[in-house]
Parts: structure tokens; C-alpha cells; sequence
């Protein structure tokens, strides 16, 4: 049959267009034919085209198939009437000789589309298979050669297979986003002895055992699905746990797929190109010189610190000796006649009081370095001031400038502090100790993936030189000295994000519930002082999560124990209608669930001057509650479980500053400089000699300190994250999210923004009442059932218009 001689050789020729398009032909050696089938199959092509991507040349692919089978299909049938006269042979050449031509242009296009990589159109939503700027910038900004090798067993679990030209096609747009300094290759150490020896030794990949079963086996495939990112003497490796993410479906099987290919590529791409700068590089390439200046008062310092303005001096001088002059150093005395900046010009420009030499001493000294550069946007000074941890040696004053140079540019990889309560292990109703319920095991685990976490002492009245943010969580049982290094760091330029709520949950031993327990000794009085007042009540809110509760059920007289997804108004579900869609914190997330959460309230009068956003806020049928009583009554109060108390209306939740901030200790005595506890005083002991202070109350900070405050204690701890995991197992991420976007917003690296949130973060639909659904069912139905009807009306119509062929005697 003609028809099935075209559509043998359109498959024969689709096949022919394949190896020429991928560069196959050598590929088939030893084969199976089912391999070979597979591989002349479009299925990978057709795949992408499903997920929302469309290549040029794969159009153009699939026209060429409809075009060739088309062609052959008309020649075929046009052959039927030919005659075999000498009359219409050049009308049977013409057609032939088209039809000919039309196969080889069709062939010809994608021969000449093949090199062109560029023509492809991204259809999804928020662009999932196309590069964000961030990825192009940091690919085009290389200055070395980067490498991003996939090591991808051809033999896998059947679920990670699918992946893999995903991951190639990945690959690929970071190669061409290189511009010749990426080289991405996927590869199988399985079939190469020594590209897997150098993946075991050199960087610790090893193969990871996956449990299969066919149709007459079930046996174990030890698999590899890592990715290596090598840039300089940095590494970064990612298995397939860190790539993939697993979704149980309701009918019991279970979808895999990449959790954010992208931005867990570029992120560690990132880490390893930030990792490789030096200090070195970094002076190299500043815009601008940069001003390190020590102000000291040479005459009135104490002798304990007679030898550190020469310390300082002799770091300073080293650095700007290598700088190439992008660094400046330089001594100022303000005591001096003619001096540059005065006692009164240090207060006004830097906010910074002198040091009194002892306690009833009239003599005063500064010993202050400040780290001067011009901002490139605006062109105007911008300052930071440096103070070394611990004693002023050289390696602590070298570690606190070279730190301070890091935060004022981008290219480095920031530290993080991270303060979160002690654990203590806590007793049981029968005396033996258990593990405390409130831990925060996934927050340094989640920043640590972008970032360099550093678990912080506050007790010593200091934060770290090499910080940039502080992450406070959860603020109790601190003493002035914790205070006083968290005003200081912010008045330094710091940024401060805090999760400030006034209560904290604990478990009851004896009624086996969880409660809520008031936190005592935090930071209340020092965010009211910056004008930020977290209320002592608790918003509840009809849009919530459910929260998993323990029921009884009556039947036939007997007691039924069961678990119920109930409606928990403290667990505050804010959508995007209660976001600042504007700020970047907040502005590419769909949704975040707060945890027993506070009012946030903002002191207008003392933020004047100051850019405030309200982050997050409840819905307009929130209430508050005083009562600390977290258990629902569902006997008295059905379906909410609570009674609704006061004023329905919004309530604000979350809040960010930026802005110059005032010192909470500005007038008060400096908590480092107070003398030993009275107790040793009134045991007859010696009252030690404070050291003496290396730095000065700062009483404001510089317009770039920034602060974030969330009214809720515990919607970072990790059992609120397996309580959310166990209804909704991708919602919490949404809270990890929002931390790490506040981080990123701290320290002015927004990069990695718009890609996270394309990622494991839960995407909410907008909740619909029982009627609302019903409409919508019944509308869906009704438009099916409209179309069939449509259908045979029209059929109908057709039939009764025909008309019957006459039909003519001989």
C-alpha cells in the first residue's frame, strides 16, 4: 500500500533527521534494537514540550515530520490517476521533483537550525527552564574557568531516569551563558574506570544503592546522580538528595522531580566562586580606594594600650602597601591642633563618645578604626566603624579589617551569626531526661547552604568582627552585656533580624498537650526604645493551617480516639493579600504560616526618617487573644474551637527598618565596664581591675543599619516544622524561605531571590468555600455536557443540508 510505504519511509527519515541533529550516528554501537528504537523516539523532545519549554529546532522537527509525511502521503495518492502516456510525464516529474525538494529543504533546516542553541521559548509561569539574570550575571562575570560535571549512571532507578535530560538541557544553558569560560559535561563513571577513581578519591562522591524491581527481578542498582562544581582550588558537590524532591500521591505511588535545579546550581556555583576570592582580589577590583583610619588619642591612652595604635598601624600599612593603592591608611589624633576630624566632629559623624581612662578619672581616649569608601550609587561616604574580637593583637585586628573590607563589597561569602536559646534537656513524669521540644536544627542547615553560620556567645558583650547578619531567635534569659552586643552591632551597620515573639511552646508531662509558656529577659525593652513594640497578645486568624488534634467520637455508646486536621487560628496563614509585594523579603513568596504569633507595632513618631514595611499582616477577620491557652474547645465553641473575641481587623505581623537607629545605651553606662558582682564584694574578694575598653558606646548607627522583627518565637523551631511536615509536607519551607530572603535583604545580596522561589516552596491555592466548589464542579460538568450537545446539534444540521447525488442513467 502506498499509504504504508510513506509512513515507513517518513520513520526511516525521522530516524535519519535525529542522528543528524544530535550528532548520533556513531552512538548505536552496540546497541540493543530497543535501545536504538528508544533513542530515534521523540520522546525526550516531546517531554520538554510538556513541561512548557519549546525549542525552535524541535518545532521545526516536528513540522518536518508532518511536512515528509504529508508530502509522501499526496505523491502517493496523486499517483493513483496518473496514466502512463507520454502526455503527462512531465507533469509526474514535476510532482515527484516537488515533493523531492520538500523533503530535503525540510531536511536542509534542520541540518542549518542544529548549531543554533539560543532559539527556544519558555512558556511556564515564572520561566522554570530559562536562566535568571542573577545565574547569567554571575556566569558572565567568571574570571576563571568554571566546571559543572553531572555524574549520571545511564543504568538508575527507573524515577531518576527521566531526569537526566533535564539536567543535560540545564547544563547546556549554563555552557552557553559562560561564553566560553563554563565547560558542563554529564558523564557516567560507570563506564569509566578513572573518571570514577578521580570522583571517589578526589572529591568523595560515591555511588548510592537504589532498590529495584521489574517484571522477572528485583535487585539492587548502586547509581550515581551527583553534580561536582569546581571552580579554582573550590569545590562543591551535590547528590541527588540535595537536587530531588519525593511527593506522595494519593493513590499511592510517588512523584520525583528536581526541587529547584537552578537555583541549587547557582547557589553552590556561588559558594565556590566567593570561596576562591582572596582579600588580594578583592582591593584589586574596588570601583573606588577605600579610607582605613584609626582615630586614637596618643596622650591619654590607658598603658594597657600604649602598644595598639602601632599594632593597627603596622596591619594598616601591610594592607596598603598591596592594595595598589585601593586602600588608604591613615592616623588621626583629634586631640591634635589642626586634626582633620576633633572631639566634637567624632560625635556628629561617627556617633562616637570618648572612653573614660578609669572610673573617676576626668581623662577621656578614643582608639576607633573606621573603614571609609564611596557608595557607587549615590557617590556620597559611607562608614563602618571596626572593632576586633577578643584583645587587640594582630591576627584580631587583621581578621576585623579584613572582614569589614568583605561586608562593604559583594564577591565574598557572608557569615551569619546565629544566637538561639541554650538547649536544655528537660525531665520526664518518671525522671529521666529527654530531649528538650524547642531545637532549631533545620535554620543553620537551611542558611548554611547560601552562607557561612557561625553560632554566636552574646554573653561577652560582643558580636564577632567577621558577622554580617545576626539572626536572633527566640530572645530569653539575656543579661546587658547579650543587649548591649546586639544595640552595638546595629549601630555599627549591622543588620539584625529577630524572631521576637513574647511566648514559647512547651510540652506538659501530665496532660500530654502542648502550652505555651510567657519568655522572660528578652529584647522587649530595647526594640520599643528603636520604636518596635511586639504586644503581649496572640493573633488568631480564620485563614490558618490546619493543625492536627486529638479527638473522641461517640459511637453506639463506646469512645472513638482519632486525629483530626482541625482549624488552628493560631497558626496564621498569610497569602499575598497580606504581603509587601514590594519588598523583596516578601515579594516572590506565595505564602507563610506564623506560629503563635504577636502584633508587631511600629511607633511612627520614632521611625520618622526611616524606611518601615510592614511585611506580613493578618487578614481583616483576625482577633486577638490574651489568654495563653492554646488547647480548642470544640464543645463549646464548634468548628473554631476558640471563642472570638474584640475588634476583627489586621493585625501586623512582621515588620522592616532601615535607617539611622539610636543607641538603646546612649547616656548609660557601658555594661563591659561595670566592676565584679557585688556578691564577690561581699565576700571580701578583690575586686578585679576591668580591662580596658577598646572601643566606645556608638549612640547611632549609619543609615544602612537595617532590622527585621517577627512577632512569633517558634515559627522557626523544628517541631512546628514536623507538626506542619505531617499535613502539608512542603509548607514549612515557606518560613526557611523567609528567613533566608531576610538574610539576603540584610546584606544586599538579592541575587539568589527571584530563583528560590521557584523552588520546593509550597504554591497555595486561594481557599474556597464548599459552595464556591460546588459551582465550579457543576460549571465543568455543564460546559462538557454543552460542547457533546453542540456537537450533535451541529452533526444533525449537516445531515439534514445534504443533499442526495443525482445520479445519471447510460
Amino acid at each position: 500500500d502506498n499509504q504504508l510505504v510513506a509512513l515507513i519511509l517518513t520513520v526511516l527519515l525521522c530516524g535519519l533527521l535525529y542522528l543528524v541533529g544530535t550528532g548520533g550516528v556513531t552512538d548505536f554501537a552496540g546497541r540493543s534494537v530497543g535501545e536504538v528504537l528508544r533513542a530515534i523516539g521523540t520522546g525526550s523532545r516531546f517531554e520538554s514540550i510538556q513541561r512548557g519549554v519549546i525549542d525552535l529546532r524541535d518545532l521545526v522537527y516536528y513540522l518536518t515530520l508532518a511536512g515528509v509525511f504529508l508530502a509522501l502521503n499526496v505523491l502517493s495518492l496523486d499517483r493513483k490517476r496518473w496514466s502512463r502516456g507520454g502526455a503527462t510525464a512531465g507533469y509526474r516529474r514535476g510532482v515527484a521533483l516537488t515533493s523531492a525538494l520538500v523533503v530535503v529543504n525540510l531536511l536542509a533546516a534542520n541540518i542549518w537550525l542544529y548549531p543554533l542553541s539560543g532559539l527556544r521559548l519558555d512558556l511556564t509561569r515564572q520561566r522554570e527552564y530559562s536562566l535568571s539574570p542573577a545565574t547569567k550575571s554571575l556566569m558572565g562575570g567568571l574570571a576563571e574557568p568554571l566546571t559543572i560535571r553531572a555524574y549520571v549512571s545511564e543504568k538508575t532507578h527507573p524515577l531518576l531516569a527521566p531526569l537526566a535530560p533535564q539536567l543535560a538541557d540545564l547544563l547546556r544553558e549554563y555552557e552557553i551563558a559562560g561564553r566560553g569560560k563554563v565547560v558542563a559535561e554529564l558523564v557516567d563513571p560507570t563506564t569509566n574506570p578513572e573518571v570514577e577513581l578521580e570522583a571517589n578519591q578526589t572529591y568523595g562522591i560515591q555511588p548510592t544503592p537504589f532498590q529495584v524491581s521489574g517484571r522477572y527481578e528485583a535487585s539492587v542498582i548502586n547509581a550515581y546522580f551527583d553534580v561536582l562544581v569546581r571552580y579554582g582550588d573550590q569545590n562543591e558537590q551535590l547528590n541527588f538528595r540535595d537536587l530531588i524532591e519525593v511527593e506522595p500521591l494519593r493513590d499511592g505511588t510517588i512523584n520525583v522531580r528536581f526541587r529547584n535545579l537552578e537555583y541549587d546550581l547557582t547557589r553552590a556555583i556561588k559558594k565556590a566562586v566567593y570561596g576562591f576570592q582572596s582579600v588580594d582580589t578583592l582591593l584589586a577590583s574596588l570601583p573606588a580606594p577605600v579610607t582605613l583610619t584609626l582615630f586614637t588619642t596618643a596622650n591619654t591612652l590607658p598603658e594597657a594600650l600604649q602598644g595598639a595604635p602601632a599594632t593597627i598601624q603596622k596591619v594598616g600599612q601591610e594592607l596598603a602597601a598591596k592594595s595598589g593603592g585601593k586602600l588608604i591608611f591613615e592616623t588621626v589624633d583629634p586631640d591634635a591642633a589642626g586634626a582633620r576630624v576633633n572631639r566634637q566632629g567624632m560625635l556628629t559623624t561617627y556617633k562616637l563618645r570618648p572612653i573614660a581612662v578609669s572610673l573617676f578619672s576626668d581623662q577621656s581616649y578614643y582608639l576607633d578604626m573606621v573603614l571609609t569608601q564611596p557608595d557607587p550609587t549615590t557617590g556620597q561616604a559611607k562608614w563602618q566603624l571596626i572593632v576586633p574580637s577578643g584583645d587587640l593583637s594582630e591576627a584580631n585586628v587583621r581578621t576585623a579589617i579584613e572582614a569589614a573590607l568583605k561586608r562593604s563589597t559583594t564577591g565574598f561569602l557572608k557569615v551569619v551569626g546565629l544566637w538561639t536559646p541554650p538547649a536544655v534537656p528537660t525531665q520526664d513524669m518518671f525522671g529521666q531526661m529527654q530531649q528538650p521540644i524547642r531545637t532549631w536544627q533545620q535554620v543553620p542547615q537551611q542558611l548554611g547552604r547560601d552562607y557561612t553560620v557561625q553560632n554566636v556567645d552574646l554573653s561577652t558583650g560582643q558580636v564577632p568582627a567577621n558577622v554580617d547578619v545576626l539572626v536572633v531567635i527566640s530572645p530569653q534569659d539575656m543579661d546587658d552585656k547579650a543587649r548591649f552586643a546586639i544595640d552595638q552591632f546595629l549601630m555599627r551597620g549591622g543588620a539584625v533580624v529577630i524572631a521576637a515573639g513574647n511566648y514559647g511552646i512547651n510540652y506538659d508531662q501530665y496532660v500530654g498537650n502542648l502550652t505555651l509558656q510567657p519568655l522572660e529577659g528578652g529584647l522587649a525593652d530595647v526594640l520599643a526604645y528603636y520604636g518596635i513594640t511586639v504586644d503581649k497578645t496572640l493573633v488568631m486568624d480564620p485563614q490558618n493551617e490546619p493543625f492536627p488534634v486529638q479527638t473522641q467520637r461517640q459511637v453506639s455508646g463506646m469512645t472513638v480516639q482519632e486525629v483530626q486536621a482541625l482549624d488552628y487560628p493560631f497558626f496564621v496563614d498569610v497569602r499575598t493579600s497580606g504581603m509587601d509585594k514590594t519588598h523583596p523579603i516578601v515579594g516572590q513568596l506565595n505564602a507563610i504560616t506564623l506560629n503563635w504569633v504577636s502584633p508587631v507595632r511600629v511607633d511612627e513618631t520614632k521611625n520618622q526618617g526611616r524606611q518601615v514595611s510592614v511585611l506580613l499582616q493578618s487578614t481583616a477577620q483576625s482577633w486577638l487573644r490574651t489568654s495563653s491557652d492554646i488547647q480548642p474547645n470544640l464543645q463549646q465553641y464548634p468548628g473554631v474551637g476558640f471563642a472570638v473575641e474584640g475588634e476583627r481587623k489586621a493585625q501586623p505581623l512582621a515588620v522592616a527598618v532601615r535607617g539611622s537607629f539610636e543607641s538603646y545605651f546612649k547616656g548609660k553606662p557601658s555594661p563591659l565596664a561595670q566592676t565584679a558582682p557585688a556578691a564577690a564584694a561581699e565576700a571580701g574578694a578583690a575586686t578585679p581591675t576591668p580591662a580596658p575598653q577598646t572601643a566606645g558606646i556608638i549612640e547611632a548607627s549609619p543609615d544602612t543599619a537595617r532590622l527585621v522583627v517577627v512577632g512569633s518565637a517558634d515559627f522557626l523551631t523544628d517541631v512546628v516544622f514536623q507538626i506542619s511536615a505531617s499535613l502539608t509536607p512542603d509548607s514549612y519551607l515557606n518560613s526557611l524561605t523567609f528567613l533566608q530572603n531576610a538574610v539576603d535583604w540584610s546584606v544586599e545580596d538579592l541575587d539568589l531571590l527571584g530563583i528560590r522561589a521557584r523552588g520546593a516552596a509550597t504554591r497555595v491555592l486561594e481557599p474556597m468555600s464548599k459552595a464556591r466548589q460546588r459551582t465550579w464542579e457543576i460549571a465543568n460538568y455543564g460546559v462538557a455536557l454543552a460542547a457533546l450537545i453542540g456537537i450533535g446539534v451541529l452533526w444533525n444540521i449537516r445531515r439534514r443540508n445534504e443533499r442526495p447525488m443525482a445520479l445519471v442513467s447510460r
